[in-house]
């Protein structure tokens, strides 16, 4: 297991990438190509108490995305939240040509405007670092154009209207980010639709192994670890895929797997609850007709009226 380093200034993380130090102890931008990592640096895990916004390219090697691996060859971005642990992988050949930028940006930095709060809104904060966004030369240039704002008023004499003018900014890649973003989504359709195939078999094999009895419900952490992705991208994914989130697709394939026992078993209510998992036969009971309109034993009533 490695260690966990934390840094907690945009000055620490200068300091140990080996770079000046930043101009405002709230905010930076870094030129991805004069980053050095010591070699003792990749024994470490990493979390930051402020965001990071990065887009690298040419690093020499490559990124999972889910399970499925792509080269370094177009720009790729990644968005780290406060608080997340990730780490760095060692990275053989690294060429000389690598290049991109790194936007740092310390929550204080967001105080009091309406994008301290507004920031929770964009999901892809809660992707790992192996989801990451991959953008096209064209999105590439109309990011590099936002950077550059951002980066003349980094650079420029802060008066009253910088910090206003940085978080419009930034405010604009982060909705950029988020269409192409969705692009991205899109796009992989094909991967997606392949990964909602191993969901339901992973689905069908947790409760054909009576896992529910003694684990409990399925959760949405539980699959995405399978399927090697964050619960929020699994749940984005499907979303895209299905028009339902992770937590709702679990719902609504208990809810299938309720209606097969009421329909072929004489098992009791409090006894199917026990094999999906519920700990409670009320919340069972609570979510069946949520999802139905009618409770497990009006379900099986309706069910055996019909035959």
């Amino acid at each position: 297991m490695r260690k966990i380093k934390k840094l907690k200034t945009i000055k620490e993380f200068h300091q140990t990438r080996s770079l000046s130090p930043p101009e405002h102890p709230l905010i930076s931008i870094v030129n991805y190509a004069e980053i050095q990592m010591l070699p003792e640096y990749l024994e470490y895990k990493w979390t930051f108490d402020f965001y990071l916004v990065a887009l690298k390219k040419n690093i020499g090697g490559k990124v999972m995305y889910g399970q499925q691996s792509y080269d370094f060859d177009e720009g790729v971005m990644f968005f780290i939240a406060p608080g997340q642990v990730f780490g760095i992988e060692q990275i053989a050949g690294t060429p000389a040509d690598k290049s991109g930028w790194m936007l740092l940006i310390h929550p204080d930095f967001l105080w009091n405007t309406a994008l301290a709060k507004g920031i929770r809104k964009y999901e892809y904060f809660g992707y790992a670092i192996h989801e990451a966004l991959f953008v096209s030369k064209k999105e590439e240039d109309i990011l590099m154009g936002i950077i550059g704002n951002i980066e003349r008023e980094y650079h420029a004499n802060i008066d009253k209207f910088s910090q206003g003018i940085i978080i419009s900014q930034l405010e604009t890649l982060l909705n950029y980010a988020e269409r192409f973003y969705n692009r991205q989504f899109i796009t992989r359709k094909r991967a997606g639709h392949q990964m909602l195939d191993q969901l339901e078999l992973l689905f069908a094999d947790y409760f054909g192994q009576n896992l529910a009895s003694a684990k409990g419900l399925p959760t949405v952490q539980y699959f995405a670890e399978r399927l090697h992705l964050s619960p929020k991208y699994l749940s984005t994914m499907l979303k895209t895929l299905t028009g339902q989130t992770a937590q709702q697709f679990i719902h609504e394939q208990l809810i299938e797997l309720a209606k097969q026992q009421l329909s072929v078993t004489s098992l009791s209510v409090g006894e199917i609850a026990y094999l999906l998992g519920f700990e409670h036969s009320q919340s069972f009971n609570k979510l069946f007709k949520s999802k139905t309109s009618f409770t497990p034993l009006e379900f099986r009533k309706s069910f055996e009226n019909q035959n």
